[in-house]
């Protein structure tokens, strides 16, 4: 009863959804075999509809035309009818478990690249280059324009065909039909540009074409920008005015609505909001579309949480929300809350590993559920118990691998033993908190204390674990969760035993207080060093960062550097590029740092008071080479089984004495997901 609201069904054109909640379109990078929906994207979209999902958009950013090319992210190719049959497998595996499966269709006009595949020549509607991909393109011409109509209907046909429930027009994003809207890409003086209804046309055209070839029967909405927040772009009141004027065809069976523009690299980070951002940022922009249509809204941006989903449902402010990346860190969870279970739901940390894995071509994953998208290699997203031998495990280590391979092995039904040297859990995770936009990751951590505590883990913080305390325990199975140190000691020249260097941890955690006036070299570029940065500009700290790399938070990904870098700029902080750092020494009561230009070898100096490093960490490999000799196993996975998401052989040989195990940090430096991945490959047939 607490969720009435989102539990109601609601009609879209002809057809029933069976609650409020959407998982709306993503770019997935999971199409194969020239952009087919194979077995990994079946699998992806049925864990949803089998966890209650009401429906699912899929396909984000599907071109229609072979120049929108789409092998860059691996997007469903809407070009060709060998997609039938796929789209058939695909609505069948939704359709089984009382789910419903549209897909969104587009042409990216100009927010794309030319540099490959088969080299298109990109259109806008004046020729104006995007900036984020920073592509050169042609002025659309009429015979273009008409073609591609053409395409944005047979590929409605095909979604049809393929026995999908309906298309999503994306008129959102910087896409071909929105850079027609928008007078900040849309300079023309013809029929397709000018006045409003000029700037409309192609819209209405691709609109009535698909209506024409799918009829009425079938749904067709629209995906649209509530402000582009652009001083030359679309304000909130012209998308009310656009959304206005397409309602009113009575073509359209509902709008999805988004805040923002995404074609600079600002704009962008605001279109899929990171922890840095409240809850539900742009529902008023949402709102006000909602105000002058008549078909049902649907808004996703920044809805994580079952109470936030269900008061903005009762508030009316929409029809349904889009809980999209809440999906990819739980798709049960809509099971969860019919169940009671919401203190069980896996909360999405706004972390953005998916999308910033996306942005770069790689296949969207989860930061903290290594099953999500490995559902077709027949990783579990519920843990069944083992029906072998009930196992003694201890896990050393109380960070995100250790605590997942705690989780899995008592899942399975074995008596487990966490140890863990801290007084609480959460590992490198706990310093990433401390961060001033990091804060939201730590229920990463929280999630575990639940599921650790419901499960009965014996659970001893604050103790150092030695071969005594291993060997007191007579496990079966040990897993070696140990994480690394900072890796100070790379360049005996910083000077790290001598206390001129201090880590990023040693500042987060605050062992070491801030200096006033500091240098952080980062050679990892990373969250980390920006972290750092940040945390110490907010304590009033005068700060330069400087890395080797082409520029400070490199490796940061697309939606989430902008964030730290309008933080950074509003603070002041210094940022320099391509400079490393040979030596550290003392001056009086300075220090000062001798940095070398990467390309020229040219030496220059900063006189500080405090040298912060990020250099990554080291392996703690100590108790590993103590354990190792004494184990069944020597400590050795078969790569072969692990990479095959095969049980390890030596689960099922007999013999006296322990498996050894590690995993994560300890095995060799990576990050969170590559952590809870190991943990749940290799514990899962414990």
């Amino acid at each position: 009863m607490a969720f009435d609201a989102l539990f109601q069904p609601i009609e879209i054109g002809n057809l029933t959804i069976r609650n409020r909640v959407v998982s709306t379109a993503h770019a997935e990078v999971h199409a194969t075999d020239g952009g087919m929906t194979t077995e990994r994207y079946v699998k992806y979209y049925e864990e949803k509809a089998k966890g209650g999902c009401g429906l699912c958009i899929c396909g984000g950013s599907s071109p229609v035309s072979i120049d929108s090319p789409q092998p860059w992210w691996s997007s469903v190719n809407l070009t060709t009818d060998r997609i039938i049959p796929h789209f058939r497998n695909l609505s069948e595996a939704v359709h089984r478990h009382g789910g419903k499966i549209m897909i969104q269709i587009t042409h990216m006009g100009r927010r794309s690249r030319w540099d490959g595949f088969d080299w298109p020549a990109l259109l806008s509607p004046s020729g104006i280059r995007e900036p984020v991909h920073r592509s050169t393109c042609k002025t659309i011409e009429e015979e273009d324009i008409w073609r591609i109509v053409g395409d944005f209907a047979q590929a409605a046909r095909r979604a049809k065909e393929g026995g999908l429930d309906g298309v999503e027009l994306s008129c959102v994003h910087q896409h071909l039909i929105d850079q027609f809207w928008s007078p900040r890409v849309n300079k023309r003086t013809d029929e397709w540009g000018g006045s409003f209804e000029g700037r409309m046309r192609f819209g209405m055209e691709v609109l009535k074409a698909v209506r024409a070839e799918v009829g009425d029967d079938f749904v067709v909405g629209m995906r649209i920008c509530g402000d582009e927040f652009h001083p030359d772009g679309l304000n909130h009141e012209d998308m009310k005015q656009i959304a206005a004027y397409y309602d009113a065809t009575g073509q359209v069976d509902f709008f999805g609505v988004v805040g923002s523009g995404c074609d600079t690299h600002d704009t962008l980070a605001n279109v899929i909001p990171n922890m840095s951002y409240p809850p539900e940022p742009f529902l008023h922009l949402a709102a006000g579309i909602k105000e002058v249509v008549n078909a049902p809204v649907i808004h996703a941006q920044n809805i994580k949480d079952p109470n936030q989903a269900e008061r903005i449902l009762e508030g009316g402010y929409v029809d349904l929300v889009g809980m999209t990346r809440a999906h990819i860190a739980d798709p049960h969870l809509i099971a969860k809350i019919k169940m009671g279970q919401v203190d069980r739901i896996k909360q999405c940390v706004g972390a953005n590993y998916c999308i910033d894995r996306q942005y770069q071509g790689l296949d969207v994953l989860c930061i903290q559920n290594a099953a999500t998208s490995r559902e077709y290699l027949g990783l579990p997203h519920q843990i069944e118990a083992s029906d072998g031998p009930q196992r003694r495990v201890v896990v050393v280590g109380g960070g995100p691998g250790g605590m997942e391979a705690a989780r899995v092995a008592a899942e399975r039904g074995h008596t487990v033993t966490l140890i863990e040297a801290q007084e609480q859990l959460g590992g490198q995770i706990t310093l990433a908190a401390k961060a001033p936009q990091r804060d939201q990751i730590a229920g990463i951590t929280r999630w575990y204390q639940l599921e650790l505590s419901r499960l009965g883990i014996d659970l001893r913080l604050g103790t150092h674990a030695d071969e005594a305390t291993i060997h007191d325990l007579r496990p079966d199975i040990v897993v070696l969760a140990t994480g690394g140190t900072p890796f100070l000691s790379h360049n005996p020249e910083w000077g790290a035993d001598e206390g001129l260097v201090v880590s990023t941890w040693d500042i987060l955690s605050g062992t070491v207080a801030p200096g006033n006036n500091v240098l952080i070299f980062d050679a990892i570029c990373e969250f980390a060093g920006v972290s750092a940065a940040d945390y110490l500009a907010e304590k009033g700290a005068q700060v330069e960062i400087v890395t080797d790399d082409i520029k400070p938070g490199a490796a940061v990904g697309g939606t989430t550097f902008p964030t730290y870098y309008r933080s950074l700029y509003e603070k002041d902080v210094i940022m320099t590029s391509d400079l490393s750092m040979h030596k550290v020494y003392r001056e009086g009561e300075s220090l000062v740092a001798v940095l070398e230009n990467e390309y020229t070898g040219a030496q220059e100096e900063r006189v500080v008071d405090q040298i912060v490093v990020e250099n990554g960490v080291r392996p703690d490999e100590a108790l590993y080479y103590s354990l190792k000799s004494q184990s069944r196993n020597r400590g050795q996975l078969d790569l072969e089984a692990l990479y095959a998401i095969k049980p390890q052989p030596w689960l099922s040989e007999e013999g006296e004495g322990f498996l050894l195990f590690r995993l994560g940090d300890c095995t060799a430096p990576r990050n969170t997901h590559a952590a809870i991945y190991d943990a749940l490959r290799i514990c899962k047939d414990f």
